[in-house]
């Protein structure tokens, strides 16, 4: 059977370049848009006038953005590419920058690619009609290993796996000393064993010491901004880029980069921008339970922002509360200054008639700590060992200056998180799983102890511990430091209820794992290259900025999106 007929390798072919790219290819559209900016304007770096000529920045520009969107995103194979790649050929004019002149670009205009971004989204907001919002995170793993990362749980397990190497060195030495018949040379290698076991452990209490002074929760030596974080396939050094998606469109309209562990108190910051851009404009926004802060909440209904958080089972409002301020304001009006005015006398604005409800000024009584300056919380113990001392009788011992807790079994156990009613949950999980009086701390269902403590809070009884010493009186540390005095004053604060829609929080999930899934799966964009929260920034701008024209091409066809790329 004959096979299809090739051409001849050593034939002479005449052909222009243009022939060579389909006449649908997304290189077009690039070529396109990247050829209408204004490079000025987004402060992209142009090239000198003298010394050796440059390459064209926006042939550089057109170069990230196609390998973004067809995951090819390393310096490496993007100067391949410029080798082999017919449509990278086209776009960038034949010309063949090495993978340093290429990196060096990203690196230095990493602040502009959000403006980029942002150019694209107007290029195409006459052709398309923009519904509600939808805000989630994802996890994206940063250029940072988990060997590379410290958490205060994971450095004091360290310095007290080089305390048992230390000591076993010193036994060993000891013993060497006592022995007439000792081998020098062994002796030698256990004393380098030793230098080196004190050297690290040093190099443990100094990021000790810097993670307490800062009060840094973490500390990522590749990528100081980068925070380990708990995905789907356990936990990894990671950011946590936040996406608005629109309702109707599923382009992603804006974004913001984070390190933060959770998403709590991320509504507004993500949305301001589009806030900023839409002046007048009510916007609505649907967001998943792990966005259920009230101070969030709040700032969102100050600035004419709707968000619709999903509720906990059972509950169908969230019950919110901000200071009472007497104003005249006009409730018709949809300008963010009068809503504010509106919310904080008391006044329902018309726009949040379907939302809020319950609105009532009441008086209240709270504790006033800026009224007189309270000392230093400091532990009635005085020294740390003599804290651990009291621990060994079966408490756990809160130090509020390092903001730790040692146990019973003489562990230390580290801030875990802070609870909304203020309280600090603290934890050690690794000490929990090994340690030999876990049974008698601790019958629980879960692998470790958790405790919560008060800001005021100082030890806890191990009632399983000593149960000879179950009716300790736990005000008896209390009472040996002078209780500090707090005076009160009287408020006058508004209490409403916000009721979400519970229509548009129920497509939520089609919205916003949609983009995400497309990023990570159809782009293989699941980390970071580059390091730093600026460049990584900018390196998201270029993910978006893919999956934005993938998708516009698909919603309003090839034609009409070259037509839009021409302003």
């Amino acid at each position: 059977m004959p096979y299809v007929k090739t051409f001849d390798r050593n034939q002479l072919m005449m052909v222009a370049w243009d022939s060579l790219v389909a006449d649908d290819s997304d290189a077009r559209i690039i070529d396109k848009f990247v050829d209408g900016l204004n490079l000025g304007q987004f402060d992209i770096k142009e090239a000198a006038i003298e010394g050796r000529p440059l390459y064209d920045p926006k042939g550089m520009l057109k170069l990230y953005i196609y390998g973004y969107k067809n995951q090819i995103r390393s310096s490496r194979k993007l100067a391949k590419n410029c080798k082999v790649n017919i449509e990278v050929k086209w776009l960038i004019g034949g010309v063949e920058p090495d993978y340093r002149t290429i990196s060096e670009f990203r690196r230095k205009n990493a602040e502009c690619l959000k403006k980029v971004f942002h150019e694209f989204n107007k290029r195409i907001d006459s052709a398309v009609e923009w519904g509600f919002i939808s805000v989630d995170g994802s996890k994206f793993q940063a250029c940072n290993s988990k060997d590379r990362n410290f958490t205060k749980n994971k450095i004091d397990d360290r310095i007290k796996w080089l305390d048992g190497h230390i000591e076993e060195y010193m036994r060993v030495l000891d013993a060497e000393d006592k022995d007439e018949n000792s081998d020098s040379e062994e002796r030698k290698l256990v004393e380098e064993k030793l230098k080196e076991a004190k050297e690290r452990q040093e190099k443990y209490k100094c990021y000790q010491r810097e993670m307490e002074e800062s009060g840094a929760a973490q500390k990522s030596l590749t990528d100081s901004d980068a925070r380990l974080m708990k995905n789907k396939n356990g936990f990894t050094v990671s950011y946590n880029p936040q996406t608005a998606v629109d309702s109707n469109t599923h382009i992603i309209r804006d974004y913001n980069t984070t390190n933060q562990v959770t998403d709590h108190g991320l509504l507004f910051s993500t949305l301001k921008d589009i806030k900023k851009n839409n002046g007048d404009e009510i916007i609505e926004v649907v967001a998943d339970k792990g966005y259920e802060q009230e101070d969030d909440m709040i700032s969102c209904l100050e600035n004419g922002i709707i968000p619709h958080v999903i509720t906990d089972d059972g509950k169908d409002s969230y019950e919110l509360e901000i200071s009472y301020e007497e104003a005249e304001a006009n409730e018709k009006s949809n300008n963010p200054e009068e809503i504010k005015k509106c919310l904080h006398a008391g006044v329902i604005p018309e726009v949040y008639k379907d939302i809020i409800s319950g609105m009532e000024v009441k008086t209240v009584r709270r504790k006033d700590l800026d009224s007189e300056k309270i000392e230093s919380e400091k532990s009635v113990y005085g020294t740390e060992e003599s804290m651990k001392a009291r621990a060994l009788e079966g408490y756990f011992v809160r130090d509020p200056e390092r903001n730790l807790v040692y146990c019973p079994a003489g562990e230390i156990l580290r801030q875990k998180c802070i609870k909304k009613n203020g309280s600090i949950r603290y934890a050690n999980k690794t000490a929990c799983r090994h340690c030999k009086n876990r049974n008698k701390c601790y019958k629980g269902k879960n692998e470790w102890k958790e405790l919560d403590f008060t800001k005021d809070g100082l030890e806890r009884p191990c009632k399983t511990w000593n149960e000879a010493e179950e009716t300790i009186d736990v005000s008896q540390a209390k009472s040996k430091r002078k209780a500090s005095k707090f005076h009160y004053k009287v408020l006058q604060v508004v209490k409403f209820f916000l009721k979400p829609d519970r229509q548009k929080t129920a497509k939520r999930m089609c919205l916003s794992e949609h983009p995400f899934g497309t990023i990570k799966r159809a782009m293989g964009a699941t980390y970071f290259l580059l390091k730093g929260m600026r460049k990584v920034d900018g390196e998201f701008a270029l993910m978006c900025l893919g999956y934005n024209i993938e998708r516009a091409k698909n919603m309003l066809g090839f034609n009409k999106l070259m037509e839009l790329m021409v302003q």
